[in-house]
């Protein structure tokens, strides 16, 4: 991938997070999410690209996400093939109660680089460079802890992990924290707290949970990039959520859709199966601050912005701090934006 190209993505992640900054606090995590969708969809077309969403956070039928087999950019011959996946918003419902940590996302490198899967759970288990090899989402989680405790040289008591905050994972937060490892719950976006693994000064040791799909193939390339390890696991809506109607019908879409794209269900993925190779690049914006980037700050018609830009190759680690002048008279993305 060319170089130019990584920061040409930095200016979709920018352009996202400023479109669901427009509805930070509001309450409509539906409408921030559409309005992120809208201003990296028009970005992402103004690039140099064949490109193709590979993993998104929504199928065809649920647009205006960015859907599964999308097709982005210019595509003309000459262009360079690109796979892309993406979250425009990492915590829609933060951002709707404009709490910390919420980002825009996007993961992009070759044509065959990234796990093709539907947009459904995934059990996801991080690690950082020191502990690469060290985890294994088939053996119980308190045997991961002791194995990464031993290759750091650490008790138990000194270990920090992230748990996303659900009711499905309170037993588990509990066992942890009985085990007297410290627990930093997060509500909602793990890909914040997947990156923070694997950064050097970062100062968690694990992340683990069950999230979003797209959101572990988008941490995925930045934990590939940065040396860092993952196991992950496709779970079918009914085994997370139950078995009502509702998630019996998508759970049956869910393995309709692995058979037709041949991904497995209820087996462990190693970080080469969800990401192929170091051709890749990372970014992600900031919309609220956070322990990972700072959030949108509005001063004016001056926005400014932190965008995190890792190149996988170079393993190269950028911040980018940018001021956007906004002036609706003079600028097409922003009339998307409701700024």
């Amino acid at each position: 991938m060319k170089r130019t190209l990584s920061f040409e993505f930095s200016r979709v992640t920018e352009a996202a997070a400023l479109a669901a900054y427009s509805w930070l606090g509001r309450g409509n995590k539906n409408a921030a999410d559409e309005a992120a969708v809208k201003a990296m969809r028009f970005m992402l077309n103004q690039m140099e690209i064949r490109g193709e969403v590979v993993i998104g956070e929504g199928e065809i039928d649920e647009a205006p996400m960015l859907y599964i087999g999308e097709k982005i950019g210019l595509s003309r011959l000459e262009d360079e093939e690109i796979s892309i996946a993406v979250d425009p918003i990492d915590g829609t419902r933060i951002t709707s109660m404009g709490q910390s940590n919420a980002l825009s996302v996007l993961a992009a490198g070759g044509k065959e680089t990234f796990l093709k899967a539907p947009d459904m759970y995934m059990e996801k288990l991080v690690v950082g460079p020191e502990c690469k090899g060290m985890i294994d989402l088939n053996l119980p989680l308190e045997q991961n802890l002791r194995r990464v405790a031993s290759k750091k040289g650490k008790l138990l008591s000194q270990l920090t992990i992230a748990i996303l905050a659900k009711p499905r994972h309170e037993q588990i937060i509990a066992d942890v924290q009985k085990l007297g490892v410290r627990v930093i719950a997060i509500p909602d976006g793990d890909v914040a707290a997947a990156v923070q693994c694997c950064l050097p000064d970062g100062e968690l040791d694990l992340l683990y949970g069950i999230g979003g799909a797209p959101e572990g193939v988008v941490a995925g390339a930045a934990i590939r990039a940065l040396g860092g390890d993952m196991n992950a696991k496709l779970i079918p809506r009914n085994q997370v959520k139950g078995n009502s109607p509702e998630h019996l019908t998508a759970t049956e879409k869910e393995l309709s859709r692995c058979k037709e794209m041949n991904v497995p269900i209820n087996i462990v993925l190693k970080l080469e199966d969800l990401v192929r190779d170091d051709n890749i690049v990372f970014v992600a914006t900031g919309i609220t601050s956070g322990d990972l980037l700072k959030g949108i700050k509005r001063r004016g018609n001056i926005a400014s912005t932190e965008t995190l830009l890792i190149r996988g190759k170079s393993r190269t680690i950028r911040k980018i701090q940018s001021d956007h002048y906004i002036d609706r008279k003079d600028n097409e993305l922003l009339s998307l934006m409701d700024l």
